[in-house]
Order: structure tokens, then sequence, then C-alpha cells
């Protein structure tokens, strides 16, 4: 066990993190007529960075890959920025 482990009792706690790839503006009456197969174009490029968020709090940046092997197609984030989350979230 490591020493944050150690000394936090929530440490074993689990949490959820959401991934945001981007953001969508539409008008009001355009979101009213997206109907399935519709695109709806975010703030963002494909290998633009992703971003983690822990409620409003933003913990990390990454990238998306996908998984190769026994969870070959699987969505995945590879971090490449963390926030100093030792003062806790």
């Amino acid at each position: 066990m490591d020493e944050i482990s150690d000394a936090n009792p929530f440490s074993q706690v689990p949490i959820e993190i959401t991934i945001s790839v981007g953001r969508a503006r539409p008008l009001v009456r355009e979101l009213l007529k997206l109907e399935r197969d519709a695109v709806l174009t975010l703030d963002r490029c494909v290998d633009d960075p992703v971003e983690l968020w822990v409620g409003d709090r933003l913990i990390a940046r990454g990238e998306l890959e996908e998984m190769e092997g026994e969870n070959a197609g699987q969505l995945a984030v590879r971090l490449t920025e963390v926030a100093n989350l030792r003062g806790g979230l």
C-alpha cells in the first residue's frame, strides 16, 4: 500500500471522472431539429487534448487512444498533464 492510501481512509472510495472532448453551442431551434445521424460540430479537433474532470475540478488533460489486445476498440486516455491533487479535490 502506498503512502497516500495509508494516510487517507477514503482512498479506496471510487469516484467518477468525466472526460470532456469538446463543447457544442447550437441554437435552441437547431437543437430541436436534431434527429438520428445528425452531426453536432464540437469546438475541438480530433487531435486536441481532452480534459478530465471530477465534479467541477479539472484534474488532468490527455490524449484519446484506442486500446489494443484484450480490450481492442475500447477508448482510453493517456495523461499528458496532471494537477497536483495532494491538497485534495
